[in-house]
């Protein structure tokens, strides 16, 4: 049986037994731990480029990595507010609200985009010295996050068109996005971080032309590969997905306060909690930023190393999305609730073997992004400080996609942000002057195995039963 005629079944009120739970779930995750990845890859690839041009470039783009975490999760939340409600009314059987829902979405989210934009312009300038930066970084830092921003309107209608298509439960063509965008990001990274340079491969000599323009060119790369990508996505969804396609359908662009209202109530808290943790993931840099060059190389390339192992929890809390939020909508909170374990405890179980693999594999995974042996050390020992964090961080990873479903986001949110900022940043303030970065990372696994601890705890009260207003 295939993956929509299972769908179906969540919509239509037609049973599911446990292995068709197991094979539905198995059948969204995938993709979408492909999809996590490719654009883990992608960031993967361009830290070890810029990696080989040394610490400085490394630490350049580390200084601004928190700040544009942030950028992401307004563009993310804004995605989510519409695409939660999509999830709902497909699960309902209200397929022409649903496209409306999307329509709404399209204006709304590029409003919001060039204003995001221009202020992220003004700020670039200052940002680096902001944040602790020294003058042998600080110019590189504001080129990277400058560029960056300016393809906002593409980065934003990427993420809403994948958003949507995830909640209709078409996990596939955001995937094949995301693989083709890594594909092309290190294609233009060729062309714009390196000058033009004579290459041998296989006894064959030639020449690659190139830009040259180091870090800044990292993120040409990037935004050229997202401008591509973001326009293929949003037309697939407008124009050939069967349950989101707007062409030759009637409806309404214009947003209603309605829609808006409870977007607003999805997304706030998880954007309020997302801004917030970002806040203290900022406090992190700036506590890192006085350790040195070598220190905050070691702990951007670190995080990007480690995204390699929590993509998989990403991944599957997108498929948790999905099934939960569709179930709900369908008022069927039977199945809400086994969804919404099933998916959990599969994060668990993948997340701690890549636990396992990220320990053993932690020399090497720091060799392929820095020929810097000081970093390479100093980043192996906080990775394997790390892994033993991961099944704890999958269930929160997972649980508050579970959540999300729902629409249930405040006090996830704010479960959050009590761990994130009475935990961790408090730990690191007090580990950092005394045992570096590896007393930062430490601070961060004690963090994350509280936060999944408490919310296992929390999804004993999961919300399983959709207000009528869905049905």
């Amino acid at each position: 049986m295939t993956k929509d005629e299972l769908l179906s079944r969540i919509r239509e009120g037609g049973k599911l037994n446990t292995s068709e739970q197991l094979r539905l779930t198995v059948m969204l995750s995938v993709p979408a731990i492909l999809a996590q990845a490719a654009s883990i890859l992608m960031f993967y690839i361009d830290d070890a480029m810029v990696g080989s041009l040394g610490a400085l470039a490394s630490a350049s783009i580390g200084l601004v990595s928190t700040t544009l975490w942030l950028y992401w999760s307004i563009i993310s939340c804004v995605s989510m507010g519409f695409s939660v409600q999509v999830a709902h009314l497909i699960g309902a059987n209200r397929m022409d609200d649903a496209r409306d829902v999307f329509r709404q979405s399209i204006v709304t989210a590029m409003v919001i985009g060039v204003l995001l934009m221009a202020f992220c312009a003004l700020i670039a300038a200052p940002l680096p010295h902001w944040l602790g930066g020294g003058d042998d970084i600080a110019p590189q830092s504001s080129a990277y996050f400058l560029i960056f921003i300016l393809g906002t309107p593409f980065a934003m209608a990427h993420m809403l068109g994948s958003a949507m298509l995830r909640c209709a439960g078409d996990m596939k063509t955001p995937s094949v996005a995301s693989v083709m965008m890594c594909v092309l990001d290190i294609a233009f990274n060729f062309l714009t971080i390196f000058p033009t340079r004579e290459i041998s491969l296989f006894g064959l000599s030639f020449t690659m032309p190139g830009l040259g323009l180091g870090v800044a060119g990292a993120a040409l790369g990037s935004i050229a590969a997202e401008v591509v990508i973001s326009c293929y996505v949003m037309w697939y969804a407008a124009v050939r997905h069967k349950e989101l396609r707007l062409v030759g359908e009637s409806g309404r662009f214009r947003p209603e306060r309605a829609v808006l209202r409870k977007a607003t109530d999805i997304a706030m808290p998880v954007l309020f909690q997302r801004v917030l943790m970002n806040a203290a993931q900022i406090t992190i840099t700036i506590i890192v930023a006085p350790l040195g060059a070598i220190a905050i190389a070691a702990n951007v390339l670190g995080i990007t190393a480690e995204s390699l192992c929590y993509m998989p929890g990403y991944g599957i809390g997108e498929a948790a999305t999905t099934l939960v939020g569709q179930s709900y909508g369908a008022g069927r909170p039977r199945l809400t609730e086994r969804f919404a374990w099933m998916t959990t405890l599969l994060g668990i179980g993948v997340m701690t073997l890549m636990g396992v693999v990220m320990y053993v594999a932690a020399p090497l995974m720091m060799a392929t992004l820095t020929p810097d042996a000081a970093v390479r050390a100093l980043g192996t020992e906080c990775l394997r400080i790390e892994a033993w964090a991961e099944p704890m961080f999958a269930a929160s990873i997972v649980a508050m996609s579970v959540f999300i479903g729902t629409g249930d986001t405040r006090k996830p949110a704010i479960m959050n942000l009590v761990s994130m900022w009475f935990v961790r940043v408090s730990l690191a303030a007090l580990l950092a002057p005394r045992y570096g970065l590896q007393g930062v990372w430490f601070a961060m696994a004690i963090e994350l195995t509280f936060r999944g601890i408490i919310f296992l705890v929390r999804m004993r009260k999961l919300r399983t039963k959709a207000p009528a207003a869905t049905k």
